[in-house]
């Protein structure tokens, strides 16, 4: 059963992978590059200081660094280094199938994608503060959050079951830091948390 999910991961992957040009090369070089949205992120947290003001709004700034720091170091160091399947760039058997952008590959190991989980985890804390805020806001921030994962499909370097598992455990941790502030901090104080 589950050879036949990673043979369907993978079937899956080279189709994706297999839809690229040269202009899209470019951009999805830098819809993937870390530092290319800073940007993007400090007008998110202008609107959450411009919706929460600086006391309240410095709390989502928190919860989403916990969030960072949660998804990013178990990412990399639990699952990456727990489950040990090669990036599709690094596996022999499809290697030379696969597209890979400014030969960047990437360590070694791809499960689960620290992408998707960073950006799907800072998604779900920014839909749950603006959602009532900015219309249409919850659709934006995970339409961009797929977009991120997805270049890391186009750029050869992870897996669709990568993005997914990512994408879940960045949802899930989210929700996990959140619940944690409302419950334990805020539950005696009868605040409005969002």
């Amino acid at each position: 059963m589950l050879d036949q999910i990673l043979d369907l991961d993978t079937s899956l992957f080279l189709f994706l992978n297999g839809l690229h040009n040269t202009f899209f090369d470019e951009i999805m070089y830098w819809v993937s590059h870390k530092f290319f949205w800073v940007p993007f992120y400090l007008f998110l947290f202008y609107l959450v200081i411009k919706a929460y003001k600086w006391k309240r709004g410095s709390i989502l700034i928190a919860l989403v660094v916990v969030t960072f720091g949660l998804t990013n170091t178990i990412s990399s160091e639990v699952f990456k280094k727990g489950f040990e399947r090669p990036r599709p760039c690094h596996n022999i058997e499809i290697q030379a199938q696969v597209h890979i952008v400014n030969n960047h590959c990437g360590g070694p190991y791809g499960f689960f994608s620290s992408h998707a989980s960073n950006v799907f985890g800072l998604a779900m804390l920014m839909a749950i503060y603006l959602r009532k805020r900015i219309k249409r806001f919850t659709l934006f921030i995970f339409l961009w959050a797929g977009l991120v994962s997805y270049s890391r499909i186009y750029l050869g370097v992870h897996y669709p079951l990568d993005i997914l598992c990512g994408a879940l455990f960045g949802i899930s941790c989210s929700l996990f830091v959140f619940f944690i502030y409302a419950k334990v901090l805020l539950s005696f104080r009868g605040r409005d948390i969002s």
